[in-house]
């Protein structure tokens, strides 16, 4: 059943045009994504919510947009250099390579039960060259995280903003990390987008506001329809804790697939717990590390208290393609109506691809028409809007509901004659015969 569910999503997803295997017509590249008209949409839904809520609406988080190649350097101050591996072992027979901590048996292959490699450290930062010559001496990496860039130009903000403590920097962006065993659909890949915040706070304060974010970011999914019983808090364990934390909280979600080692089986529970975001303690070390390595002092100074200190950093880090992931799991559904399955997207309003989409009754009335695309054109300028007369009406309202598309308007041979059109809610399947001229009216009343 968990399976099944996640090949009806994979499917949905292409045959809708919400993600598509990369470079497909090669043969694909293993794990790499694209997303469709649908899925870009969604994904720029879910970051305009996420910059609302945290950069928008806060007068406390300054948003950045930061390089992706960064000073070798960075790195070595980060920790990334000695500290960013994976054990990894191979498989003498069939030759393939394992993440050595998901192995139930360390010396058996579990794929074809051949002898495994003794584990050996594998660096998961993907390396590049700066410049026309592959040169020793021009090595850099490709940025594994988004958050070193807002440590690098603390003092920047400080001279350009002069913020007072708290106050945080937000950043969505690109990251690379050339994972041992990515897969799950978009869950793991090696190229992925990250929504990273770094919250600067008095030491003394770094307690209450790990608590405080924890909750914020907990009711953001919340708020946007994830199920209360499909996500949880989980507490790390200090053999987990990453070089750099005093303390983490993983938000956790319950994906159909066996994705996470922590708690029950997914057998137990209809689908893995996986984290779908972390809150950490990261304490004072990035700044420190990055005033040591670039003789920068990076300290804080309180005019109030006339004293410098490193500020504590807490930091909400999540994934843009696992939240993706997530709501579209969360709001996949199928209902029985009359002798037919309807599948139905019933996504939040705010992340929903598409608002509206005008349907011609006919397609083969010019006036009908006409009329629809002129409407079109009118609620575009407001709207995601979609105008579709490619199948029957019944056909029409399927499509739609498949992508979550939240109203349905449809020109009709009456609508000619009383101005009136027919507007059908995605998630009531119930309609309306709504004057065109207070059409817009009544779509404000519902989408906002």
């Amino acid at each position: 059943m968990v399976e099944n569910l996640m090949d009806k999503i994979v499917s949905l997803c292409k045959r809708r045009g919400f993600i598509f295997q990369g470079s497909e017509i090669y043969g694909g590249l293993a794990n790499t994504w694209d997303y469709g008209p649908y899925g870009v949409e969604l994904k720029n839904n879910l970051k305009k919510a996420w910059w609302k809520a945290n950069v928008q609406e806060r007068n406390d988080i300054l948003g950045m947009d930061c390089a992706i190649l960064m000073h070798p350097k960075v790195w070595e101050a980060s920790g990334h250099v000695h500290n960013f591996f994976d054990l990894k072992s191979d498989c003498k027979n069939c030759k393939k390579r394992f993440k050595s901590a998901d192995l139930k048996d360390p010396t058996k292959c579990p794929e074809c039960s051949g002898q495994l490699t003794e584990a050996r450290p594998f660096n998961l930062m993907f390396k590049t060259y700066q410049g026309p010559v592959e040169e020793t001496g021009n090595e850099i990496h490709l940025r594994p995280e988004t958050a070193q860039g807002m440590f690098v130009n603390f003092l920047n903000i400080l001279d350009a903003r002069h913020p007072k403590l708290p106050f945080g920097l937000a950043q969505i962006g690109k990251s690379f990390r050339n994972e041992i065993t990515p897969g799950n659909f978009t869950f793991r890949t090696r190229e992925f987008e990250q929504m990273e915040i770094e919250y600067f706070v008095n030491p003394q304060d770094a307690d209450q506001a790990l608590s405080e974010w924890i909750q914020s970011r907990f009711n953001w999914y919340l708020n946007l329809g994830i199920k209360s019983e499909n996500l949880r808090k989980r507490q790390h364990g200090k053999d987990e804790l990453a070089h750099y934390a005093h303390a983490c909280m993983d938000i956790e979600y319950r994906f159909p697939f066996f994705a996470t080692n922590h708690g029950e089986s997914a057998e137990n529970r209809g689908g893995g717990w996986a984290e779908l975001e972390g809150v950490a303690n990261r304490s004072d070390f990035d700044l420190k590390q990055h005033a040591q390595y670039s003789g920068k002092d990076l300290q804080y100074f309180d005019d109030l208290k006339k004293e410098k200190f490193y500020p504590y950093i807490i930091e909400p880090s999540g994934g843009v393609d696992r939240a993706v992931l997530a709501f579209l799991i969360d709001a996949y559904q199928e209902e029985k109506v009359k002798d037919d399955t309807r599948v139905v997207l019933k996504l939040n309003k705010e992340l929903a691809p598409v608002k509206v989409a005008i349907l011609p009754l006919l397609r083969n009335r010019p006036e009908i028409v006409e009329l629809a695309k002129n409407i079109s054109r009118d609620l575009k300028k407001s709207w995601m809007a979609v105008y579709d007369d490619t199948g029957s009406i019944g056909k029409l309202y399927r499509r739609q509901d498949e992508v979550g598309t939240l109203y349905c308007v449809t020109v009709d041979v009456q609508t000619l004659e009383d101005k009136q059109v027919t507007v059908r809610s995605r998630d009531t399947m119930l309609q309306e015969r709504i004057n065109i001229e207070g059409l817009k009216s009544y779509l404000i009343e519902k989408l906002t």
